[in-house]
């Protein structure tokens, strides 16, 4: 990293500084954007934030005039804002295992430009500009919640099983009724259920296996929560065309034992 200019810096030797500086942040803010998976995106956002505390040394060591001073200090605090929630990437990295790597990695972009855009907007005011590399991954998709009950999926034969859920817990689920012998992203119905809800899944067809995952913030695209995430299976098998009753809310006198499975 090259020295800093001598100051008190006017409008054109400060602009000049800032363009140096995000020249220097380019690589890892490329690196997050291309982020695909949970370790991948974990990892972006540390070096990023080291990136970050560097670029924010670099400009503390600037002294500018009078009358950007302010907005000097105040691109500096905002970066430093940025840098520790960066730093922080386990939530991240969670969500990221659950609702897809490239997915939580447009979360954290978005929230990244709105801890840096009040420097940016006063930065505009003084007609300075900075922070035009960073990644636009546009508007947060909108908020979904399904109906309760609603049929998420529903393929293969019908047949008279029926299966009665109460959602005693206070998450949403997805819950699935898997084939026997598939895996947990085929299933044969997938069935919505609000928190503290209950629903009925019906002409469900022979023997299966029952797997639901909870969170917030669904997405009937991809048929997934993207935070808060927990995946289940029950361990015990159901046979075709009966009927069975569940609560998900698990208690000390529950028979239905369950197991956490890899996300799907």
């Amino acid at each position: 990293m090259s020295a800093p200019a001598r100051g008190p810096l006017d409008q054109a030797a400060y602009q000049a500084e800032l363009a140096k500086v995000e020249k220097g942040l380019g690589g890892n803010l490329r690196a997050l954007a291309r982020a695909q998976t949970a370790e991948g995106l974990a990892e972006a956002m540390r070096d990023l934030s080291t990136a970050l505390n560097k670029a924010s040394a670099q400009l503390a060591a600037i002294t500018v005039a009078a009358r950007l001073s302010g907005v000097h200090q105040l691109l500096q605090d905002r970066i430093g804002v940025a840098a520790y929630r960066l730093a922080d990437s386990e939530q991240a990295e969670l969500d990221a295992r659950c609702g897809g790597g490239a997915y939580t990695s447009k979360k954290v972009q978005r929230q990244l430009r709105v801890d840096l855009q009040p420097a940016f907007a006063a930065l505009t005011q003084r007609e300075l500009v900075f922070g035009g590399s960073l990644p636009n991954p546009g508007k947060a998709p909108e908020a979904e919640r399904p109906a309760n009950g609603e049929t998420v999926v529903r393929r293969g034969e019908a047949g008279i099983g029926r299966l009665e859920i109460t959602n005693g817990t206070s998450k949403d689920v997805a819950i699935s009724v898997v084939p026997d012998g598939k895996p947990p992203r085929e299933p044969h119905v997938m069935t919505y259920i609000r928190a503290g809800k209950a629903a009925a899944i019906t002409r469900i067809g022979g023997p299966y296996h029952l797997y639901y995952k909870s969170g917030a913030e669904w997405s009937s695209e991809r048929r997934q929560f993207a935070t808060g995430c927990s995946f289940q299976k029950f361990e015990q098998a159901f046979g075709a065309d009966k009927s069975w009753k569940i609560d998900l809310q698990r208690t000390v006198s529950g028979n239905a034992p369950t197991k956490s499975v890899e996300a799907y």
